[in-house]
């Protein structure tokens, strides 16, 4: 009888392991297929100066802007909500002096350069809610080309000068110029 019970109790846990796996795989079934990232600008270890909270679409093609993402009109620079950016502190945004805050990051993709805009309006959905009205800052780069990146990416580098906000997907490449006041003393 005691070995009956053992059994007994080991086939209860042993469906319920099983059950369990199941409905926890069915809670995951419709992951976002474009998941959100963190990019940190930082000068040393622990102190950031810039963060970007950004969605990752996966490209299509190596030909991304201009069929997949439209030329000349805004977008999110991202998937799903607008690209969110934190500056830390007063930063010059190429040109541009913005107080520290929260930005939405929107951008106008050309061919041979982009037009990169923060503007004051945060938590909407990709371009859908864009209003001009809110911009605070304007600003045109070029747009270059580099290696095949599958999914779009926001990265830092670090110059003399000050420091560049990468943005790559599929071969091409859009570098902002990004000084601050703790970046020109700390080059110098």
């Amino acid at each position: 009888m005691k070995n009956i019970k053992i059994v007994a109790f080991v086939l209860t846990l042993v469906l319920i392991v099983i059950s369990s796996k199941d409905v926890n795989a069915q809670i995951f079934d419709s992951l976002d297929s474009s998941p959100h990232d963190i990019a940190y600008f930082k000068t040393n270890k622990t102190t950031p100066q810039v963060k970007v909270v950004y969605g990752r679409p996966i490209a299509k093609d190596t030909q991304v802007f201009g069929t997949q993402i439209p030329f000349g009109k805004v977008w999110g620079t991202g998937s799903n909500e607008a690209t969110e950016i934190k500056f830390y502190q007063d930063t010059m945004f190429g040109n541009k002096f913005v107080k520290a805050g929260v930005y939405v990051l929107y951008t106008i993709p050309k061919e041979n350069y982009w037009t990169i805009i923060l503007n004051s309006k945060t938590d909407t959905y990709g371009a859908h809610f864009y209003n001009p009205e809110n911009n605070i800052a304007q600003i045109e780069v070029p747009a270059t080309k580099g290696e095949m990146v599958n999914y779009f990416s926001i990265a830092f580098s670090v110059k003399n000068y000050g420091s560049q906000m990468v943005l790559a997907w599929a071969k091409t490449r859009v570098k902002v110029p990004l000084y601050t006041e703790q970046s020109l003393i700390t080059r110098i």
